[in-house]
């Protein structure tokens, strides 16, 4: 189940080739965390292929399934028959932050809209499933200040909740500070844990603004 704090992501730049009715469809796929990256990656394979017939494009920028950041271009298709399914199969791929441009060499044989709609829909599927995945992760920092005798519960806690030491200092009256940084989705339930662990005797808060 993915979350604004954490969803997959593509890991790299991937492409594909089908072959329908002699047109060529050529499937690029890469990551995008903004809009202006999506933008971008569209007019580098646009200039790649600049002799192609056409370079269809969509985007969806924003955690798998997310509406807020998206863009599509049928590229001189007919309305309707190359952005919006290559949207669509992005919007299902369980994938966020990916830009995919489908590049047609036309063959001499008309698809017809609906062999266009399962050409370029279909492209993107396939792309989709041997994209290599990354995980795209919103990270939280907290500052824990606790005393010695309860150090190891601090310590123990750490690896469940992938939790990293960013620093440590000894302070006075025989207390550590830590700063740690862990995924933000958990950062609530880490500190809870850490009080129930400590019986309450620790201190957690957000680090000072630098």
């Amino acid at each position: 189940m993915s979350s604004e704090a954490r969803y997959p992501i593509p890991a790299a730049e991937h492409r594909v080739e089908t072959v329908v009715q002699r047109s060529r469809f050529i499937a690029t796929l890469a990551p995008a965390g903004t809009v202006e990256e999506a933008q971008a990656f569209v007019r580098r394979v646009a200039a790649e292929f600049a002799d192609a017939t056409h370079n269809c494009w969509a985007y969806v920028v924003g955690p798998p399934g997310s509406t807020a950041r998206i863009g599509m271009s049928d590229a001189g298709e007919p309305h309707g028959t190359a952005g919006r399914p290559m949207l669509t199969a992005l919007l299902h791929g369980g994938v966020g932050d990916v830009a995919a441009v489908v590049t047609r060499y036309y063959g001499g044989t008309k698809l017809g809209t609906g062999g266009l709609v399962r050409a370029y829909g279909g492209a993107v599927q396939q792309g989709l499933l041997a994209l290599p995945r990354a995980e795209r992760v919103e990270y939280a920092e907290l500052e824990v200040g606790v005393e010695y005798p309860h150090v190891a519960a601090v310590q123990q806690l750490l690896p469940a909740f992938e939790a990293e030491v960013l620093a440590q200092e000894y302070l006075e009256r025989v207390r550590y500070r830590y700063r740690v940084r862990l995924p933000e989705g958990r950062a609530e339930e880490f500190a809870a844990r850490l009080r129930d662990a400590t019986r309450g005797a620790v201190e957690v808060s957000a680090p000072p603004s630098a």
